[in-house]
């Protein structure tokens, strides 16, 4: 499996889908509400099998000059817990570094504060809740 930038169309159109259809679809959102205002001005990472197919997403943008915030992070269902999200995550941190954040924000699904804490992320305060049902906790870990 390999980290990749998307690059083409097609790529894209790969990683937008399966952002959808983990993120998203559950919750009956229609197609194109995966995707935000900074998609434009953003790092997008996605995992990719020999087939290339897209297993794996994950998108950094900048709030500020040293703040960067991880959005969107999604492993496809029957590859979780075989350590593709914690690939993705550092690929997405050094990203990070290399641009030279010295701090990640992100707001962590509460289903998924154990993965973040297990990376060094602490929690900082409630977040948002989604879609009336999937409550969000703010996170943070320094570079």
């Amino acid at each position: 499996m390999d980290i990749i930038e998307p690059e083409s169309a097609e790529d894209f159109r790969k990683y937008y889908s399966l952002r959808w259809k983990i993120l998203r679809a559950p919750w009956k959102q229609p197609p194109g509400s995966e995707r935000d205002p900074l998609d434009d001005n953003s790092t997008h990472l996605m995992i990719v099998n020999r087939q290339r197919a897209v297993v794996g997403v994950g998108r950094l943008h900048f709030n500020g000059i040293r703040e960067a915030q991880i959005r969107y992070m999604a492993i496809v269902t029957a590859k979780q817990r075989q350590g593709l999200g914690s690939r993705l995550l550092q690929a997405l941190e050094q990203r990070a570094r290399q641009l030279g954040a010295a701090r990640i924000v992100l707001d962590a699904r509460e289903t998924a504060l154990r993965f973040y804490h297990k990376h060094g992320y602490r929690t900082v305060e409630p977040g948002h809740t989604l879609f009336n049902s999937v409550a969000h906790v703010k996170m943070e870990k320094d570079l």
